[in-house]
C-alpha cells in the first residue's frame, strides 16, 4: 500500500484545527467512513477533553475523550445510566415506538440477573471445548482461499468465521447462518448507508429476526435445557418471562456482540500488519508474539467506537457541569489513543509491555461478556495463518462502515502470493 493510504490525509487535520471548538461533532458517521476522525479526537483530548456538542443530528451530547475520564464514567453506573428507556447505549436516539430493551442497556439489578443467565457460554471450560471447533473451521476456510487472486477478506474470512461461531453458540440452523450476518448489519446500520434505505425497513427486518428466533425459543423451551444461548434464555429464571421485544433486544445484543467486534478485529489486524510491515516481519520471526498482538489489535481497531450513558443526576466531570438527563458519550476509540494513559498510542506495536491496557471491551458492570472468546478466535486465526502463509497482502483500500458506533469494514481486498 502507498504511504498516503496508510496515514490520514493532511486536509482533515487542517479542518479539525480550523473550525471553532464548539462546532466539532465527532459523532458524524461520515468521519468514520472516511477514516478522518483522528485529528478531531486529538484536538479534543488536548483542548477540551469533556466536550459539549450542542447541535448534531443526534441532539446535544457530551464527548468524553480521555482514558481516565472514560473509566470514571464506565465504572459509575449509579450516576451514568445505560437504561434503554433513557436512551440506551448509542449516540443515536432510539425510536420511541420500536424500543429494544437488552441487558447491556439496563442498570442493576435487572442487568446483573440477565447477564448471569448467558455468561456460562463463555466460561473457561466451555471456551476449552470450543477451541478445537474454531481451529478446525479457521483451517478449513484458510485452506480454501485462492492463491495469486484478489478476494474480499471481510466476506470470505472475517464474516464467515464469526458467523459460523455465532451459529454454534445459538445452535442456529447452519444453512441459514448468513441471516445472522444480515441482522447484525441491519441492527446497527443507518438508513441510506447502503445496507438499509429506511428506518421502517430496519424495523421490518428485525421483526423477521424476532419471528425466526421465537420459533427457536418455542422449540428449546419445550426441551431439556442445553448449553446454547437460546436454551439458556428460555430456561433462565431472569429471562424466561421476557416480553417479545426484550427477547429480540437481547438476541440482537448477542448477535452484534458475538459478530461485529470479532469480525472487524480480524480484518483490522490484517490491515494493521500490512500498514506496519516491520511488525508483520516481527510476527513471522516470532509467532509467540500472537499472545500480545491480539489485545494490541483489539486496542488498535476499537471495534465499537463508543458507548453512551445518560446522567441520572447533576454531576461534574473534567471540570464540566453535566446536567441530569444529558447524553454522555464515551469515545473508546479516543481513549485508546490517549498518550497520557498509553505509551506511544498511535503506533501499532505487537510486543507491547502492557497490551491489555485498552478500553475496547469497556469496564465496570458492562465489560464485554465475550471478551475471552473474541481473543481466542483472533489468536487461533493468526496461529493458523502463520502455519500456512508467509504473507497475506492488502491490495487496495478498505471500504469502511458508515457508522460512529460500529468501527468496521465492509470490504478489504487481499491476495495470497502464489
Amino acid at each position: 500500500m502507498s504511504e498516503a493510504a496508510i496515514r490520514y490525509d493532511i486536509q482533515p487535520e487542517v479542518d479539525a484545527y480550523a473550525i471553532p471548538l464548539d462546532k466539532i461533532n465527532v459523532g458524524d458517521p461520515e468521519l468514520f467512513r472516511t477514516n478522518t476522525f483522528w485529528p478531531y479526537f486529538e484536538r479534543l483530548r488536548r483542548e477540551d477533553p469533556v466536550h459539549y456538542c450542542a447541535d448534531s443530528e443526534f441532539g446535544p451530547y457530551w464527548s468524553v475523550t480521555k482514558y481516565n475520564d472514560i473509566m470514571a464514567v464506565d465504572t459509575n453506573h449509579q450516576v451514568y445510566s445505560s437504561e434503554a428507556g433513557l436512551g440506551g447505549i448509542t449516540i443515536s436516539n432510539p425510536s420511541e415506538d420500536f424500543r429494544l430493551p437488552m441487558f447491556i442497556a439496563m442498570d442493576p439489578p435487572k442487568h446483573d440477573a440477565q447477564r448471569k443467565v448467558v455468561s456460562p457460554i463463555v466460561a473457561p471450560q466451555n471456551l476449552a471445548k470450543l477451541e478445537g471447533t474454531i481451529r478446525e473451521r479457521a483451517a478449513g476456510l484458510l485452506d480454501a482461499m485462492p492463491r495469486g487472486e484478489t478476494f474480499d477478506w471481510v466476506d470470505h474470512i472475517s464474516i464467515e468465521l464469526t458467523t459460523q461461531m455465532l451459529a454454534t453458540l445459538f445452535d442456529f440452523p447452519w444453512e441459514d447462518r448468513r441471516k445472522l450476518t444480515r441482522w447484525s448489519d441491519v441492527a446497527t446500520a443507518r438508513p441510506g448507508s447502503g445496507i438499509i434505505d429506511t428506518e421502517e425497513q430496519r424495523q421490518a427486518e428485525l421483526l423477521e429476526c424476532g419471528a425466526y428466533f421465537t420459533d427457536l425459543w418455542n422449540q428449546r423451551v419445550n426441551s431439556e435445557p442445553k448449553g446454547d444461548l437460546i436454551s439458556m434464555l428460555a430456561h433462565g429464571d431472569a429471562t424466561r418471562n421476557m416480553e417479545p421485544m426484550e427477547y429480540l433486544g437481547n438476541i440482537i445484543l448477542l448477535i452484534v456482540g458475538g459478530n461485529d467486534t470479532t469480525r472487524n478485529s480480524i480484518t483490522g489486524g490484517l490491515l494493521a500488519l500490512n500498514e506496519n510491515p516491520d511488525q508483520y516481519q516481527k510476527l513471522r520471526d516470532n509467532p509467540d508474539l500472537i499472545t500480545s498482538m491480539v489485545p494490541e489489535i483489539i486496542r488498535w481497531q476499537t471495534p465499537l467506537a463508543h458507548m453512551r450513558r445518560t446522567a441520572l443526576s447533576d454531576t461534574v466531570l473534567g471540570g464540566k457541569e453535566i446536567k441530569k438527563g444529558d447524553k454522555v458519550v464515551m469515545w473508546y476509540v479516543s481513549g485508546n489513543r490517549d498518550e497520557e494513559a498509553i505509551e506511544n498510542p498511535n503506533s501499532f506495536i505487537i510486543d507491547r509491555a502492557r497490551p491489555r491496557q485498552h478500553l475496547s471491551f469497556g469496564f465496570g458492570i458492562h465489560r464485554c461478556v465475550g471478551n475471552r472468546l473474541a481473543e481466542m478466535q483472533l489468536r487461533i486465526v493468526w496461529e493458523e495463518i502463520l502455519k500456512r502463509y508467509q504473507k497475506i497482502e492488502v491490495v487496495g483500500e478498505p471500504k469502511r462502515v458508515m457508522s460512529s458506533f460500529v468501527k468496521g469494514y465492509e470490504t478489504l481486498p487481499v491476495r495470497i502470493p502464489g
